[in-house]
């Protein structure tokens, strides 16, 4: 399908709003789970990051109840929700996500699958509690919203939002979520400074880590963040190596 008629099927489901009629989500992390229709019909049909899926689903040997797992950079829901479903209420997935169209869609699949024990914060997980930028190139449709790079200046074309920035320390430290047993860090090169504000919990609960890498800054920041705590460091596609730069690449990070 053209980009032209991609777009145009776009506008034609968001006005009728068909875009939210239910499906089930096919196979995966979530595979069961209540699901809208469009966009990123990936997501509901199993292909979206298998070998990410996999990793999940691998974790605590297939079997995570009660577990508290974070999932920064959510998206619409996918890996929250599917967390949230095997964790079961007597766990917690806590969901961050600074695009408010995405933040709504990742509430409304909450909502869907009755998932009360996923708790889901508009904003973006920093160094710093308090309100960041959002540069917005394209639309808010975009998987691509971000905190700035660092050093980053905004072009023209790209718009802005102010969002609210948490830091997880202290989320923790006022009992609003759980340390975790596992992170999913996915924040368009902004992974060193989420973890710089989590540097507390890390230390204490070791939490196992999966770690989507943008710039070289990020790779830097949590390469050296990690090192004093002794991880190991584990491949998400196999046979990709584990030498030279890790940008453009997810890993698994599991404390020893």
């Amino acid at each position: 399908m053209n980009s032209r008629l991609k777009d145009l099927l776009g506008r034609g489901l968001r006005l009728t709003r068909l875009e939210l009629v239910p499906v089930r989500v096919r196979s995966g992390v979530a595979a069961g789970a209540r699901w809208t229709l469009y966009p990123w019909t990936s997501y509901w049909r199993g292909t979206h990051e298998r070998a990410m899926q996999a990793a999940m689903m691998g974790l605590g040997g297939g079997d995570i109840r009660s577990w508290s797992c974070w999932d920064l950079g959510a998206h619409y829901g996918l890996y929250s929700v599917g967390l949230a479903r095997r964790v079961g209420p007597g766990g917690q997935v806590a969901a961050f996500e600074p695009n408010p169209l995405s933040f709504a869609r990742l509430s409304r699949h909450a909502r869907m699958n009755g998932l009360t024990w996923l708790k889901a914060f508009n904003g973006a997980v920093s160094d710093e509690a308090g309100t960041g930028e959002l540069f917005t190139y394209g639309d808010l449709g975009s998987t691509v919203t971000h905190l700035p790079y660092d050093g980053e200046v905004r072009q023209a074309g790209s718009g802005v939002l102010e969002v609210r920035t948490y830091r997880l320390d202290d989320l923790v430290g006022a009992g609003e979520i759980r340390p975790p047993r596992f992170v999913k860090v996915d924040v368009e090169g902004h992974g060193h400074h989420a973890l710089a504000g989590m540097k507390a919990t890390l230390g204490a609960h070791r939490p196992i880590l999966i770690v989507g890498f943008h710039s070289p800054q990020e790779e830097d920041g949590i390469l050296g963040l990690l090192e004093p705590l002794r991880y190991e460091r584990r491949e998400i596609e196999p046979g990709t190596g584990t030498t030279g730069s890790l940008i453009g690449r997810d890993l698994m990070f599991v404390p020893v």
